[in-house]
């Protein structure tokens, strides 16, 4: 006689292969079917229309009363008495493989680029398994950029998660792929590879990353997920998922140090916002859902350092703040998940500096852990201290200056102004093209802050302003 499982699973099986014809409701990318047997939120489903054609859908909500599916490929052409639908019993998979390295795909990880995809390594739930939390190793291992402000100031650490704050018409696309350019391991002791995932682009800047990996060769080490502003609400919110489930591969099945890069993060929100919307959902600040901030700790948890795996997988996630607004919730919330935040600043742009970061609202958190002697440099925290110091002054005596007048300055202020003008411009400020090394970086930062008097550098120490200071 059999048992119980094998009843269950031999009952399950047969209601796999059942079809249901005749939805109850079409609304936007969203059918509705009554009647069906229970189904899975996540389930993945076939819709075929009266000419036969099949797309793909995903449960959205499910009930006893009835089953909500959103159509990736949209619903035109669907009629509600001759729409079928056939529940799949499994969620959205991505066929994970080394090969996927070097190929743009789209945001469920269909080629982009016209060619075949290489045979899968294994197929693996987009939506991923958590990671037992006492099985995490804390971040420590230093990632290099090639830009100052980054890795002066808010140094990127493996296995951290570090969003950028940006706004619109800022220069994002340009550092992203800069640092997808330049970002490399010390000491070049383990493989690393990116991960690019770009959700709601348009097509220009869909092209200009494509265009930018493949001119400065380093395509071969990217896998590129795009979603373009055209594609389905639904296929935004999957091409992070997608996109880390192949970072998941690269780094703890490969032993690869994996940098994922997510843009545009408020294109993600968006989307999930309007599929909230049509579902009738009830909405929290500013017509996002209320699981807004679970959604993004899904995304966001997705990184870090496994105890006995090589690999790590780090994140950079970047997001535009609607009116440069850094309440708003979308950035509020990644900053309470996320370990800093590095924050473009729209004045900075306006005056020609690349990359326009203030480093003053910028932080990371595991910067002291991963910086120092045996690390970056010995003096590297100190400096870093003392820079923010004494640009965080700058801002007093520019205020100051504006009521009374830079003619009225003493010459202590009048050297603070030179100082920030320099920081700016020399420090902050670099080319596109620029790739400078921490050393580079750090003396950099030294000969900024010779302009100021010694005594006005209470943050570094006597032997290390005897070996660096340039006055």
């Amino acid at each position: 006689m059999k048992n119980d499982d094998v009843l269950k699973k031999e009952s399950s099986d047969l209601l796999k292969g059942r079809e249901y014809i005749g939805a109850s409701r079409i609304d936007g990318s969203l059918v509705y079917m009554r009647k069906t047997h229970p189904v899975g939120y996540n389930e993945l489903v076939e819709i075929k229309d009266s000419q036969g054609r099949i797309r793909t859908g995903q449960v959205l909500d499910t009930s006893s009363d009835a089953v909500c599916v959103q159509v990736f490929e949209g619903t035109d052409g669907l009629d509600l008495p001759e729409t079928r639908m056939h529940f799949l019993g499994e969620p959205l998979t991505l066929g994970v493989s080394e090969g996927m390295l070097g190929r743009v795909m789209d945001g469920l990880g269909r080629s982009r680029d016209k060619a075949t995809l290489p045979s899968a390594f294994d197929e693996r739930d987009v939506n991923g398994s958590p990671i037992n939390p006492t099985a995490r190793e804390y971040p420590r291992d230093f990632i290099q950029t090639g830009i100052s402000a980054i890795d002066g100031m808010t140094t990127l650490i493996q296995g951290q998660k570090l969003p950028i704050f940006s706004g619109n018409g800022l220069e994002h696309n340009q550092l992203a792929s800069q640092i997808v350019r330049q970002a490399k391991v010390r000491g070049g002791e383990s493989d690393f590879a990116i991960v690019f995932a770009a959700m709601g682009v348009k097509y220009d800047v869909a092209n200009y990353f494509i265009r930018s990996f493949e001119e400065t060769g380093v395509l071969d080490n990217v896998a590129m997920f795009l979603s373009l502003a055209d594609d389905p609400s639904l296929e935004r919110t999957i091409t992070p998922k997608t996109a880390l489930t192949l970072a998941e591969h690269l780094a703890f099945d490969l032993d690869k140090q994996v940098l994922v890069i997510m843009t545009d993060m408020t294109n993600y929100c968006e989307a999930l916002r309007e599929i909230s919307t049509m579902r009738g959902e009830i909405p929290s600040r500013k017509g996002y859902p209320g699981y807004l901030y679970s959604n993004l700790a899904e995304i966001y948890e997705r990184s870090g350092k496994i105890a006995g795996k090589k690999g790590s997988i780090t994140q950079l996630p970047i997001l535009t703040m609607p009116n440069d607004d850094i309440s708003h919730p979308i950035p509020d919330l990644t900053g309470y998940i996320t370990e800093g935040q590095i924050v473009f600043d729209r004045d900075m742009h306006t005056r020609g500096i690349y990359p326009p970061i203030n480093v003053l609202p910028s932080l990371s958190r595991l910067m002291k852990d991963g910086i120092g002697k045996g690390m970056t440099r010995e003096d590297h925290p100190h400096l870093s201290n003392q820079l923010f110091a004494s640009y965080s002054h700058v801002k007093d005596v520019r205020n100051l200056a504006s009521v009374i007048g830079e003619e009225e300055l003493t010459e202590t202020d009048h050297r603070y102004m030179e100082f920030g003008t320099f920081f700016e411009k020399n420090f902050v400020g670099q080319k596109y093209s620029e790739e400078r090394s921490i050393e580079e970086t750090l003396e950099l930062g030294w000969k900024a802050i010779s302009i100021l008097p010694p005594e006005e550098l209470q943050r570094v120490t006597e032997e290390e302003l005897e070996e660096h200071y340039k006055g």
